[in-house]
């Protein structure tokens, strides 16, 4: 639970966040080579990342986990090895990393982030569950029926990088499998979600590298963000969308001095806000 001196202790947590982007920062870059070989021989580039997560307890309340998909009509497939692969596994350790450092959560947090396909029953240890690129996702009916399982069990999901009116479609037809009852909505910045740990008052588009190289913040067209959810018949919301932004590009880079702080720091309170709600419901 929070406590009541919640307005305070998020103050401190956003001096000390936007602290921690500083020194990030300053720090040598650490390269931006895509990291091969996670599942098996040690990866140098997060041993700082990983120090700064691992608190002598590889497992706690929460573990960052992501969801592994077939995608095989994905250019994805070439470079990564498939689009859930995106930005994996750097995004994974940095947030820990991350809410580790600056965010003052009672939340004893896993140093051992996890992937596991949407059937693998050890699912339904974790209680949020990362989705990247869904608009690339091919679900097959037994992984939607575990998925479906998984959310009317008290699970929750949080799908992110998707752009464009195509991946739009994508993704809902995705949904729509596993909840095709449920209708996807805009979330009024009112919702419980915003204020669940810091207070977010405007949908910020978080760009990825591929839209900064650009010199804009959209991709594919999406030119409008969007922060989106699917509720159950009592409110609770099950699914958290965001659409037409990338905070795991965010959460990869943020310790490159080339990634503006601006979005690293927004990336982080909406991710956080998720992990409090996601947990608290």
């Amino acid at each position: 639970m929070i406590s009541s001196n919640k307005t305070t202790r998020r103050q401190a947590v956003a001096v000390l966040l936007v602290a921690l982007l500083v020194l990030l920062t300053l720090l040598p870059s650490m390269g931006q080579q895509r990291p091969t070989g996670f599942d098996g021989g040690p990866i140098t580039r997060l041993s700082r990342a990983r120090g700064l997560a691992n608190n002598g307890n590889p497992f706690g309340e929460f573990t960052f986990v992501r969801i592994v998909y077939d995608s095989p009509h994905s250019p994805y497939n070439y470079g990564f090895g498939g689009a859930w692969r995106v930005d994996f596994p750097e995004a994974d350790v940095n947030f820990t990393a991350g809410i580790y450092e600056w965010a003052g959560s009672n939340l004893r947090l896993s140093s051992r982030p996890q992937h596991l396909r949407a059937t693998d029953e050890r699912l339904f240890d974790y209680p949020i569950a990362y989705i990247v690129e869904p608009g690339h996702m091919e679900l097959s009916e037994e992984e939607a029926a575990s998925l479906r399982e998984y959310l009317m069990r008290g699970g929750f999901l949080f799908l992110d990088d998707f752009h464009g009116e195509w991946e739009w479609q994508r993704a809902q037809e995705q949904i729509k499998m596993i909840l095709p009852e449920y209708e996807i909505k805009d979330l009024p910045l009112t919702h419980p979600i915003f204020h669940s740990y810091f207070d977010i008052d405007q949908v910020v588009q978080v760009p990825g590298w591929a839209a900064l190289i650009h010199g804009v913040t959209y991709e594919k067209g999406g030119v409008t963000p969007h922060y989106m959810g699917v509720e159950n018949k009592d409110g609770r919301l099950m699914i958290f969308l965001t659409r037409n932004c990338d905070l795991g590009d965010a959460w990869e880079w943020v310790n490159d001095s080339k990634y503006p702080a601006q979005y690293g720091l927004m990336a982080y309170k909406v991710g956080m806000n998720v992990v409090i709600y996601a947990m608290s419901h």
